[in-house]
């Protein structure tokens, strides 16, 4: 039986350190869906498309990975996906208590659903969508934490970012 993962987040945009877990989480997973999520309480920089075609463009030479969207439930897709794992990265210690207590709430709406996290590598350990965006948006440079493709989209959003 394939052991399918799927990594859910809002991938706004996605980061090397993204890459990085699904790199790391390909040696485990037979298969990782991508999912980004639609979150209505987020402003978002890059539509749900926009997110999907870059993720794709990025992963392009991962044959095991897919990318997918979804608005509900988070268990619902899973197992509709015919997966069971939830893959979630961790950077420190103040993400875990969320983490944890999403894993648990995963687990009651349904308890064939594990939660696998993995720690973001060190050298991904400071970066964040948030804090991407923010440096982007005061003229910073990105490049380096990010895709090539994010780059070259986000230097369209921010024409007075460093360009490197």
């Amino acid at each position: 039986m394939k052991k399918v993962a799927v990594y859910p987040g809002s991938f706004d945009p996605i980061t090397n350190g993204h890459l990085d877990i699904i790199k790391r989480g390909l040696s485990m997973f037979d298969e990782i869906i991508v999912l980004v999520a639609y979150n209505a309480s987020k402003t978002s920089l890059f539509t749900v498309e926009e997110r999907i075609e870059m993720i794709q463009e990025a992963l392009r030479d991962r044959k095991r990975v897919l990318v997918d969207s979804h608005d509900g439930l988070l268990v619902d897709y899973v197992r509709n996906a015919g997966a069971n794992i939830i893959l979630r990265g961790l950077r420190a210690m103040s993400e875990f208590e969320y983490e944890f207590q999403l894993a648990l709430m995963n687990r009651r709406l349904n308890r064939n659903v594990e939660t696998v996290f993995f720690m973001t590598g060190y050298k991904w350990f400071y970066t964040s969508s948030t804090i991407i965006k923010e440096v982007a948006r005061l003229g910073g440079s990105p490049k380096g934490l990010v895709p090539e493709v994010v780059y070259r989209r986000m230097q369209e959003k921010f024409p007075k970012m460093i360009k490197i």
